[in-house]
């Protein structure tokens, strides 16, 4: 083999393929040409494979050449791609245009759906907060201590029984802690670690052994305590008609109050507020339990009954929703049907306020 015969070959080779870039119209067509030159299978890769049959001395000057046809042939590939794309995209601005009169699209802002419960706790927030409530919180695996004894709720009640709580298995002591089936646990963690006075809200889930269309396992709860000095009933009255009206938004609410009986509180009482006072057909509806928080209560946190008093309430933030919106059925709020949180739901940017108006 003569060194002008491989040398001749290179040339027309490289010409034919300079000619391909050239008059490759577009992207597609370029790559096309890309890939018969210098592929895996292409016609500049098949003259690299020729390198084994020649003689050393062949070989280097041959190799030279070939590699400096690619690198010529890859340059004009570039510059073909870059004037290509410069023209595609001129072509694209020429042609389209945007019709700024069209409505918005909608995004995630307008599309996301907040739960009904995560914005009645908001609204719930807003309204205690206004009153000078802050939010505690606690876990939700208790001890029976925290979450039976120091209530004043006695060894046989019937809250404690294994139908009613969930409890897990006995630690090496003996000794069984259970998912909590109130958020008075929070009030006790706050009476044991703070001094009075004290006015909290402590919302969360809570967890019992019910399941109906008005019941579930794991549920939602808000509960309030104040313990100051000279504090009474009157006191409890007037935050519970004031959150009644600030949370339906009316100017008036009707109330009664019925004389219950719970462990921790004394005297206890039921809430009902009247049906038409929020537009619900009916005569009155249940919304929360109340009361004066009991001596034994406080003597169980440390704290002196002949000194301080207090009152407690307690209401199921599921219930409370399911009332105001007009939502039949308790377990739809666990179900994940997104067509369900599309309709009952609330937008994103739909935060309340007093000012503004908790559901607007």
């Amino acid at each position: 083999m003569t060194a002008s015969g491989p040398t001749a070959d290179l040339n027309a080779l490289e010409q034919d393929v300079l000619a391909s870039i050239t008059e490759a119209g577009d992207l597609t067509a370029l790559e096309n040409a890309r890939v018969a030159a210098i592929g895996k299978k292409g016609r500049i890769s098949a003259e690299m494979q020729k390198l084994g049959a020649m003689k050393p001395e062949e070989r280097k000057a041959f190799g030279k050449a070939v590699n400096a046809v690619k690198a010529r042939v890859t340059k004009a590939l570039d510059t073909r791609k870059g004037a290509l794309e410069a023209a595609a995209l001129a072509e694209k601005l020429a042609t389209e245009r945007a019709d700024v009169s069209l409505p918005v699209r909608d995004g995630p802002e307008t599309r996301g759906r907040i739960h009904p419960v995560s914005q009645v706790l908001d609204e719930c927030i807003e309204i205690f907060a206004d009153m000078g409530f802050s939010v505690a919180e606690g876990p939700d695996i208790e001890s029976q201590d925290t979450n039976f004894t120091k209530l004043n709720m006695p060894e046989d009640h019937p809250a404690r029984q294994d139908h009613d709580t969930f409890y897990f298995a006995p630690g090496l002591d003996g000794s069984r802690q259970l998912l909590r089936t109130h958020t008075s646990t929070v009030q006790i963690r706050t009476m044991l670690n703070n001094e009075p006075p004290l006015r909290i809200i402590a919302p969360g889930r809570v967890y019992r052994g019910d399941s109906d269309q008005t019941h579930t396992p794991m549920f939602h709860q808000i509960e309030g305590l104040v313990i100051e000095e000279k504090i009474h009933m009157g006191h409890l009255k007037w935050v519970l008609e004031e959150f009644s009206k600030a949370f339906f938004e009316v100017d008036d609410v009707e109330m009664r109050f019925r004389a219950s009986h719970f462990p921790f509180t004394e005297p206890s009482m039921e809430v009902d507020i009247g049906a038409g006072t929020i537009g619900k057909p009916g005569d009155w509806l249940e919304v929360l339990g109340c009361g004066m928080v009991h001596p034994n209560v406080l003597k169980n946190c440390g704290l002196d009954p002949e000194r301080y008093q207090g009152f407690a309430f307690g209401m199921g933030l599921d219930r409370i929703t399911m009332l105001k919106y007009g939502i039949p059925d308790l377990r739809a709020f666990f179900s994940a049907d997104l067509r369900w949180l599309r309709h009952y739901g609330f937008s994103m940017l739909n935060t309340p306020t007093l000012g503004g108006g908790l559901s607007r």
